[in-house]
Order: C-alpha cells, then sequence, then structure tokens
C-alpha cells in the first residue's frame, strides 16, 4: 500500500489491502444496485396537481364524458395493408415511402424526382404497369392533398399609413409589405392532437416536491405561473374540468445567404406549453413555424431616422398581433381541442390572468424589440444601463408602463425610465398580457453565447494580450488551442481539431467548448479569473439542468454570487472599464423566472434556431432562390403534411419494417395492428440515450458479440495485450471471490484458471439521472469502450468505480484495459481490468473546483485491479493538467490518457457528470 493511502471501508471500517480489494468488498457487502421502496427512495417525487382545471375529457360538443369513457377510436388498421383507401391520397406503402423519401429525407429537385420515376416507369414496363406520377409536380399535388397537417397560409399586406414628406418620399414609406402567417388555432389543434406526445403532456398544471419535500420545477406547467393562471381561471366554476393551454412562442431573425445575395427571414414559431421539455426540444412538430414577418429595409441615409425607426417597432408588433389574433378568442371562451391521448377537453389558452401570451423565446435586441424598452435598459426591470446590477431594482410591468406614459412626456420616459413611446407592445391588443413578465429566460443568448462565448472567452484573451504582449499571448492562445484539441473522447463530447480557432461560432459550437474550456486555461489564468469562469460554469450547469429543487436555486443563487464577486478581476487587470452588461444582469432574473416557468432548458431560444434548418434553410435551399417564400412555404405545407401523414400510418402499423419487408409480409396476409406511439426523441447536444428501462441507480453490462481474434487462455491473453500482470491479478481476484478480501495471500494459494476468456470491445451502461431531459427523472444509457483499434488508434475509456467514502462522491476513477467474460466454479462473470488512478488530496482543487488525480503506481507498476462490471457506475472524462507547460505541436489526443502526472475529473464533460460530481 503507497503511503499515506487508506483503503478502509467507509461503511464498516473493515481494512483492506488494496483498492480492487475495497471495490470488491462494497460491491458484495453495501452496494444498492436499485432505488430503495417508494417510501424511501431519494429519487421518487411527490406530485400535487391543481384541483380545479382538471382536464376533464368531453365529447366534440364540450360535454363532460362519465368516469372511465374512453376516447374516441382511431381509424382502425386496414384488414389488408395493400389497401389504396387506406393509404390515402397514396396507392400504398411504396407510394408513401417514395414521396417521403424523395420529399423529406434526400429533399430530391424536381429532375431527380423525374429520373427516379421514369426508371420506376421502366422496371414495371413490362408487366403492363405504370409509376403513380408522371413527373414531379404530380407527386406535388397528390402531397398537397393530404388531409392530417392542413394549415394554409395566409398573406397579409402591410404599408406605412402616416403622412409623406413633401417631395419624393423615401422608398420604405410607399412600399408594400407582406405577412406570411398560419391560422395559429388551427396550428395549435393540429399540434395538440399528436399522437406521439400522448407521454410527453402535463394538461394540468401540477407542483412537484422531491422525498425531503423541497419543490421541483422542471416543465412549464410545474411552475408559480400555471398555477396562478390556474386560480385565476378556476374562480369560474363553469371553468372546472377544463384544460388551460399556455402557447410557448418565439422568434428570431435568421439569414440563409450572405454578400451580394443577402437574404434574411424572420420566422415566428408556436409550441403548446403542455409539452414537456423533451417534447419541445424533438425533431417533431412540438415547435412549427407559424409565421414569417416582413423585414423592412433601407438605405443607410434613412437607417437611423426615428419616423424609420417608429414604423418598423410599430409594424413588427402589428404582424405579432396579427398572428396571434386567432387565438384571441379561446382566451376568454373555451375551445374544444383533440389532446393526445385522442380524447376530446375544453381548453381555455387564457382566461382572468395577467398574461395570455406564453413566455416568448426571443434573445436580447429581439427583447428589447417585444418589451418597447431603449436598447441597453433590461426589459424585465429598471435597471439603468450603466448600473445593471444594482440593489433595488424593480421589475418592469405594464400597469406601471401603461402608467409613466401618462405621465411624462416621450424625452424622460427615454432617458430616465428606458421606455419607448412610440411602440405600442403587441400584447396590449390581448386581454391581460403583459410582456416583461413574459419574456422568458435565454440560455443561449445570455448564457451560452453571451456570457460565455462573447464575454468570458473574449476577456480572458484580452487579458493575454495586455499581460503577456502581442507575440506571447498569441503563443499561450494557441497552446490553449492544442490543449482543447488535446482532449480525450468520451461519449457525445464534441472534440475540436484545432482548439477553438473557429470564425463561425454556433450554439452548438459555444456548448461544446464550455465543457473543455476551464481546464484548457488552468495555468494561465490567475486565481481569481479561473475562480470566476468555475462559478460561472456552476452557474450555468445548474441553470441548464431539466428539473431544479428548491435547494438547486439557493445554490445557484450562491454560485452568481461567487461570480459577481470574481469577476471584478477582469475590471482590476485593464481588460473592462465596467462589467455593467445587459446578458449577465439577466442572470438575475433566472431565480425568478424558474420559479415561474420552470427549467429555462424548455424555453431556450436555441429550439427555435435548431428549428431555422428544417422550417427556414432547407426550404430556401430546394427553392429557385428568387421570390422564395411563396416556395418555401408550400414546401413547409408539404413536410407538415408528409409527417402529420407518416404519425398516421405509423400508429395504425402501416409504417413497420422496410417497404419491401412490409410489403411481403401483406402478400403473405398480414394484418396491420395498432401499435403505441412512438418515442419522443430529444435534440440535444449529447450523444448520450434516453433508455425507457426499469429505473436502477446504475447497471452496465458487456456488448453482445465477444471480439475476435484474441487467445482464450489467461496467459496467452496476457501476453496478446502487452498486460504481464494479468494472470496474478485474474487469480487473486477469484480468490477474492471465493474467500473474500485477504491481506498478503500468496500467489501459489490462488485457484488455478484453465478456461477461456472472452474478449469484448465495448460495454454499455445504463444509469439514473434525477435532473435529465425527461424531467424530474430518467434512465441514461452511454457506451465505454476499451478497443486497441478505435479508428488507427487505441482507445480505454476511463470509468467511474463506486467504492464509497466522501472523498469525490465515494467514487475512484479507472482506465479500462480489457472488458472480459468467463464462468467459473459454477458462476458467469463479466469483468473489467482497470488501472486505478486516486485523487491527489482530500478535496477539488481549489481554483477550478475540479477534482485531481493521478495513476497510482505500486512498486513502480501500473496499479491494477480487476473488478465485476456492476461495479461500474458510468463514464469518466479526464484532462490532462498542463499547468503553465506547452504541449508539443505534435501532440494526438489518443495519447492523452498515457502523458500527463494528473488529471482532471471533468463534471462538465456532460449535465449528467456535473449533478454525478457536485
Amino acid at each position: 500500500m503507497p503511503h499515506g493511502v487508506s483503503y478502509t471501508c467507509p461503511d464498516c471500517l473493515k481494512p483492506c489491502k488494496s483498492l480492487g480489494g475495497l471495490t470488491q468488498h462494497h460491491n458484495r457487502a453495501h452496494r444498492k444496485l436499485t432505488p430503495a421502496s417508494d417510501g424511501e427512495d431519494e429519487n421518487t417525487f411527490q406530485t400535487v396537481y391543481h384541483p380545479q382545471l382538471t382536464a376533464r375529457p368531453c365529447n366534440a360538443h364540450g360535454a363532460f364524458l362519465p368516469e372511465f369513457v374512453g376516447p374516441p377510436r382511431a381509424p382502425p388498421p386496414p384488414p389488408d395493408g395493400q389497401d389504396p383507401a387506406a393509404w390515402e391520397p397514396f396507392g400504398d406503402r411504396a407510394e408513401f415511402d417514395f414521396a417521403n423519401f424523395h420529399f423529406t429525407e434526400a429533399q430530391s429537385s424536381e429532375k431527380d424526382i423525374n429520373i427516379a420515376l421514369d426508371i420506376w416507369a421502366a422496371s414495371v414496363l413490362k408487366y403492363g404497369a405504370t409509376a403513380p406520377w408522371r413527373d414531379a409536380r404530380e407527386l406535388y399535388a397528390t402531397i398537397d392533398t393530404i388531409h392530417d397537417g392542413q394549415a394554409p397560409w395566409k398573406t397579409y399586406t402591410l404599408r406605412y399609413s402616416g403622412p409623406l414628406p413633401p417631395g419624393q418620399p423615401p422608398k420604405w414609406m410607399t412600399q408594400t409589405y407582406e405577412l406570411c402567417t398560419h391560422d395559429t388555432r388551427v396550428l395549435l389543434h393540429n399540434q395538440l392532437s399528436t399522437t406521439v406526445f400522448r407521454d410527453h403532456v402535463n394538461l394540468v398544471p401540477y407542483r412537484q416536491f422531491n422525498h425531503t419535500g423541497k419543490r421541483v420545477y422542471s416543465n412549464l406547467m410545474s411552475g408559480d405561473w400555471a398555477w396562478k393562471q390556474a386560480d385565476e381561471i378556476g374562480q369560474d366554476p363553469q371553468t372546472h374540468g377544463s384544460a388551460f393551454v399556455p402557447v410557448v412562442a418565439g422568434s428570431d431573425k435568421t439569414t440563409v445567404s450572405v454578400g451580394t445575395g443577402h437574404q434574411e427571414f424572420h420566422p415566428i414559431y408556436i409550441s403548446p406549453g403542455v409539452l414537456t421539455g423533451t417534447a419541445r426540444r424533438a425533431h417533431g412538430n412540438g415547435v412549427l413555424p407559424a409565421a414569417f414577418l416582413p423585414i423592412p429595409k433601407t438605405s443607410k441615409k434613412h437607417r437611423s431616422r426615428p419616423a424609420y425607426q417608429k414604423f418598423v417597432r410599430q409594424m413588427y408588433h402589428a404582424c405579432l398581433a396579427r398572428v396571434f389574433q386567432p387565438l384571441k378568442a379561446a382566451m376568454t371562451i373555451p375551445d374544444i381541442v383533440q389532446c393526445p391521448d385522442r380524447h376530446f377537453r375544453r381548453v381555455i389558452i387564457s382566461l382572468l390572468t395577467s398574461d395570455d401570451l406564453r413566455p416568448y423565446i426571443a434573445d436580447y435586441p429581439e427583447q428589447v424589440w417585444l418589451a418597447a424598452v431603449v436598447q441597453g435598459w433590461c426589459a424585465k426591470c429598471d435597471a439603468e444601463p450603466g448600473n445593471l446590477d444594482r440593489t433595488g431594482s424593480r421589475l418592469r410591468t405594464k400597469t406601471t408602463t401603461e402608467f409613466l406614459v401618462t405621465q411624462f412626456d416621450p424625452g424622460i420616459l427615454w432617458d430616465d425610465f428606458g421606455i419607448r413611446a412610440d411602440v405600442v407592445p403587441f400584447t396590449t391588443h390581448f386581454p391581460r398580457a403583459d410582456i416583461h413578465e413574459l419574456l422568458s429566460s435565454d440560455l443561449l443568448h445570455q448564457v451560452i453565447k453571451g456570457t460565455f462565448k462573447d464575454h468570458l472567452v473574449s476577456w480572458v484573451n484580452d487579458y493575454l494580450h495586455i499581460t503577456h504582449g502581442e507575440k506571447r499571448a498569441l503563443e499561450i492562445i494557441q497552446d490553449i488551442d492544442r490543449r482543447i484539441s488535446a482532449v480525450s473522447e468520451f461519449p457525445g463530447l464534441r472534440r475540436f481539431p484545432d482548439g477553438r480557432d473557429f470564425h463561425q461560432w454556433t450554439g452548438d459550437d459555444s456548448k461544446a467548448l464550455m465543457k473543455v474550456y476551464l481546464a484548457a486555461v488552468a495555468g494561465y489564468l490567475p486565481s481569481d479569473m479561473v475562480k470566476c469562469l468555475a462559478a460561472f460554469m456552476d452557474t450555468c450547469y445548474l441553470v441548464r439542468r431539466n428539473s431544479i429543487s428548491a435547494d438547486d436555486l439557493d445554490i445557484i443563487r450562491a454560485t452568481l454570487d461567487r461570480f459577481h464577486h470574481y469577476r471584478k478581476v477582469f475590471i482590476e487587470t485593464g481588460v473592462r472599464v465596467d462589467i455593467s452588461l445587459p446578458r449577465q444582469h439577466s442572470l438575475l432574473h433566472y431565480i425568478r423566472s424558474i420559479r415561474l416557468f420552470g427549467s429555462p432548458n424548455g424555453l431556450c431560444s436555441s429550439i427555435t434556431e435548431s428549428k431555422h434548418i428544417k422550417a427556414v434553410k432547407e426550404p430556401w435551399r430546394r427553392s429557385s432562390r428568387f421570390n422564395a417564400l411563396p416556395q418555401m412555404l408550400r414546401s413547409i405545407s408539404r413536410l407538415e403534411k408528409l409527417a402529420a401523414a407518416a404519425v398516421s400510418f405509423c400508429a395504425r402499423g402501416m409504417l413497420i419494417g422496410t417497404t419491401s419487408s412490409y410489403t411481403a409480409m401483406v402478400l403473405d396476409g398480414y394484418q396491420p395492428q395498432v401499435v403505441a406511439a412512438a418515442v419522443v426523441n430529444a435534440a440535444d447536444d449529447d450523444e448520450d440515450e434516453v433508455n425507457h428501462s426499469p429505473k436502477c441507480l446504475t447497471s452496465v453490462e458487456l456488448g453482445r458479440v465477444p471480439a475476435r481474434g484474441y487467445p482464450k487462455d489467461l496467459h496467452s491473453l496476457a501476453a496478446h495485450i502487452e498486460q504481464p500482470l494479468f494472470p496474478a491479478v485474474f487469480r487473486r481476484f477469484l480468490y477474492e471471490e471465493l474467500h473474500g478480501p485477504v491481506d498478503d495471500v500468496a500467489l501459489d494459494d490462488c485457484p488455478v484458471f484453465g478456461s477461456h476468456i472472452k474478449v469484448f470491445h465495448s460495454a454499455i451502461a445504463r444509469f439514473y439521472a434525477p435532473s435529465d431531459l425527461c424531467g424530474a427523472g430518467g434512465m441514461y444509457s452511454e457506451l465505454i469502450r476499451a478497443n486497441p483499434n478505435w479508428h488507427g488508434y487505441a482507445r480505454h475509456d476511463t470509468v467511474f468505480v463506486a467504492v464509497g467514502g466522501p472523498a469525490m462522491a465515494g467514487l475512484v476513477v479507472g482506465r479500462v484495459l480489457l472488458f472480459f467474460a468467463f464462468h467459473y466454479a459454477g458462476k458467469d462473470y463479466q469483468c473489467a481490468l482497470v488501472h486505478w488512478f486516486v485523487p491527489v488530496g482530500d478535496t477539488p482543487d481549489p481554483d477550478t473546483g475540479m477534482w485531481v488525480v493521478k495513476p497510482e503506481v505500486q512498486r513502480r507498476e501500473p496499479s491494477l485491479a480487476i473488478v465485476p462490471v456492476q461495479c461500474i457506475a458510468r463514464a469518466a472524462h479526464l484532462i490532462g493538467v498542463c499547468g503553465t507547460s506547452a504541449l508539443p505541436e505534435d501532440f494526438h489526443f489518443s495519447d492523452t490518457l498515457d502523458a500527463f502526472n494528473r488529471y482532471f475529473v471533468n463534471p462538465y464533460a456532460d449535465h449528467h457528470m456535473y449533478e454525478f460530481l457536485k
């Protein structure tokens, strides 16, 4: 045993000789693989639903149904899977799959579709048959006749109606602008009737509590705002039994081309607020484009003139009012809507409330426009631009703003209150709507791209230039990039081959860089600056959780205070003159926003930005580029129709298997059967996977198929993998399995193994993540690899092994050198050969807040152990501690886990890892 290292069990104080022995003892005597009973499980939740708005099912006319009456029956599957009537407007499965593949998946051009149809026609000509369509236009016409998902686009024209100046007026005053919009009521009905959301909706406002009785905020309907709305609605007895459906709206201007062909579009998206964050973030119709706003343009001479700016803002709000006008009636009179479970319900979008249009997803410039406040001021409180973080700021309200407008002239409103008196917010046209409260927190632009990318990363580079001069700063920045590119692989972790040296940053780029940036800059920055970055990272990862408890809110407040304290270092070092910035100031409103609207992750503008690809950029690319918007709208409508038809066919069991396998089955007499609703998969930047198996704290299983080319006997295998200590470690493992951990057992006393060993290159870890994309808890899985030839290099991942104790949440890191299985003494074993990495010290690094580990060596040899895979909790991620030493220019990331004496245990590798370690 190395000097000063203790392997005493923290639960029963039993001394063990080695870390492997302690692991075996803990797994045998103390480890719990499944949660305790419901009354004791710390991961259980209690839910209290609103007593009046209970979402009782009704019939299509609004009359409540008796209890236990089922929903209207779905269209039955056809007795013949090839029945043309069942596939209407298509003739059979092949026709639908052809249309869906070419239009949705491959996005084939009209020319390519014509070629494919010609080949189809040629292949059936000898049978006297023809292709179902003569050309692409006939195929498009068939898609247009799909009834599912139908929500036609309407176009409204707008123009300037104010006084014209003498002489030749500017072009923007005489130009006609077009607003293209769906009927938002029809669109909302289509979304709510989507059966794949059946298990992903919360139709009743609720309050959730964890095992300690503390409040938990997750989806929008779990927040105080939804409960308050329901209280107001429930004051009218006629509303009891109804469902309250918020509408989440979002907008974000996007550019599809630059330069001489500069093209911009301004889409508006809507989503039912009853959907979980998982469903809203998924690639589906949880979020759909509702409108495209006109984008006025003029010359630089007129762009800064007050008349033009006033017109642009007023048109912006007038368009939004027009877009949401179809929803206005349902804010006072219940609407009858079919829900994902096929039941009809009386739905009130808003009634007797202070807000009617739900949290509006937008970045800061968009929020300024929406709230009609002056640039630089906060859209949610009256903090002044030069001192945004002062104490005592009061929240803005619709009532206060309207009072101030009646009392002061526009100049005073502009200078002293940051209010634009020349703009009427679009929410004014709706009863009881307060735009200041409806603007939700925006993780992407305020935290990830705003505070992290635009501020902290830029400030760190500025500090390096100020402190070290241009030449040395560039050398340090280049080495930081090498450190980033040298990070070892991890499931779902994006690699940066050139570091952070890229020009066009996306939200995903910023999220990925955040996971490795702190470890990369540590050593080159002063202590307070590293602590500032660490405090921000903690704040960011806490607010990005999909379920946030009341205790978490206290921790968020503390980490935010730490961030505000340490960020003064950028002023002290001369990087900044002041740090009164709107995006950083917005963090002060996050705790209140979480209490009102639940987790910000379900209302992040990354949802709308990711939607730009399918709703704007891809439809634009398949257009002729000339007068593109009408062509884009047709493409969007056809995509929505095909998606809705696919959901309908899938629910009736008509899309199982491939086109050919399904056709063969029905020709053999197969009759389609109703199937369960499809699983909604989240579109998250992490590549881990939602797993719907029974909940357990963790479980690890080896791959299904053993790897080939390995010797079967113990000693030959040890020579093959170049681990000469493997046989001795293996035999001592067998002894401990038979007799329990014993100190200083002689190798001659250990069993001799003569059976076969199977080698595996990977294992699947399934673990319970209380704050995950499923809301308040769920199972996730990830792949752990021990492959000697992974894309040309050896990949041996690191894992957490549970041993108990206070250090690092009772975990120890091991690097998996081999996954293997064998049979001995009537028992099957699945094991891993690991090289231990032990903690350096009893506490995390004081600057970064990350644990530091080092490879363990005994008698100048790596400290190896064999552990059952059941001891493994999940994958770990290590980043080398470089200090001020520069990495070689030719350093390859595959050498990282062999090249350093110390490693940071990276809690930011994914959001599950953070809650696992913090």
